[in-house]
């Protein structure tokens, strides 16, 4: 079983440097074409069934990666974490460190516990891993869930630094799953 994790394309925001979290952005003509590139590079990888976030951004990156091909299927739980009064405004406003501790678990100024993120993760995890045991799986999802799934799959420290891995976008990272997840 193969889980295979995409960060969707740039939208305008994202070359701003302008925190997006809930909000609905479509991608613009660059992120298109990261997309399109994606695709390519992951031509001749297989996917059973493709689950993304319902926000625009992740719909337009997963039509463009695998169309029609494979069902696509929306999930809530893949939203990008709600950032409260950060929403619209300059990343460096927002303290990374701050809303990444888990011990911390901030929610201060609306932002969406880390802990309730991983939560909801671990949510998708269980019920897709448990569904579709042995098949390859597709997530379209957002920097936030992109790390956490990640970290969950890889069994992370979550008492450790969180934010250290660089999620771009149209990047992917591919794990290979065994029975121990599930």
């Amino acid at each position: 079983m193969k889980i295979t994790i995409v960060r969707h394309g740039k939208t305008d925001k994202n070359g701003e440097e302008i925190l997006q979290g809930v909000s609905n952005e479509m991608l613009n003509d660059s992120g298109r074409m990261m997309c399109q590139r994606l695709r390519n590079e992951l031509k001749n990888e297989h996917f059973d069934v493709c689950y993304m976030s319902p926000l625009v951004r992740c719909v337009e990156t997963a039509m463009i990666l695998v169309g029609d091909r494979v069902p696509i299927i929306s999930d809530k739980r893949l939203i990008e974490r709600d950032i409260g009064e950060f929403e619209g405004k300059s990343k460096e406003e927002y303290d990374i460190s701050k809303y990444w501790d888990y011990n911390l678990n901030s929610g201060d100024g609306g932002v969406e516990k880390i802990q309730d993120v991983i939560a909801r993760c671990q949510s998708f995890l269980d019920y897709v891993l448990e569904k579709y045991d042995g098949k390859d799986i597709l997530i379209v999802t957002h920097s936030c869930i992109f790390r956490v799934i990640y970290y969950l799959l890889n069994n992370a420290d979550f008492s450790k630094k969180l934010e250290n891995i660089k999620v771009d976008n149209c990047s992917y990272r591919q794990i290979e799953i065994s029975n121990k997840h599930i």
